[in-house]
């Protein structure tokens, strides 16, 4: 059993930063694949970015490439992700997930493929 919850959301001008963390509470955590989900009213939960349970293999959804950093601490419990240039686009509910099933190098994209999620933190940008 993992237990997740997500925090560092907020209200944040467009091209902004904001760092989310995830803490994790359960034995399985650092064995674990993570992944971050985000919602938008009225939309699908889509995936973000995930990373392997050792941190060192990552995965990023083609909309926050090469503006979202993912990593982990396993030390902690703790997954992080670093959102930088944030657009009005990026504002959502952002989703902390666990996929214990994968611990090798493949990184599941599917919502179908994490089995724990934390509630969210809400995400705003303003223009």
């Amino acid at each position: 059993q993992v237990q997740l919850v997500e925090s560092g959301g907020g209200l944040v001008q467009a091209g902004g930063s904001l760092r989310l963390s995830c803490a994790a509470s359960g034995r399985t955590f650092s064995s674990s694949a993570m992944g971050w989900f985000r919602q938008a009213p009225g939309k699908e939960r889509e995936f973000v970015t995930a990373i392997s349970w050792s941190g060192g293999n990552t995965d990023y959804a083609d909309s926050v490439k090469g503006r979202v950093s993912i990593s982990r601490d396993n030390a902690k419990n703790t997954v992080y992700v670093q959102m930088n240039n944030l657009k009005p686009e990026d504002t959502a509910v952002y989703h902390c997930a666990a996929a214990p099933r994968y611990r090798g190098w493949y990184l599941p994209s599917a919502r179908s493929e994490y089995d724990y999620w934390g509630q969210g933190t809400q995400v705003t940008v303003s223009s």
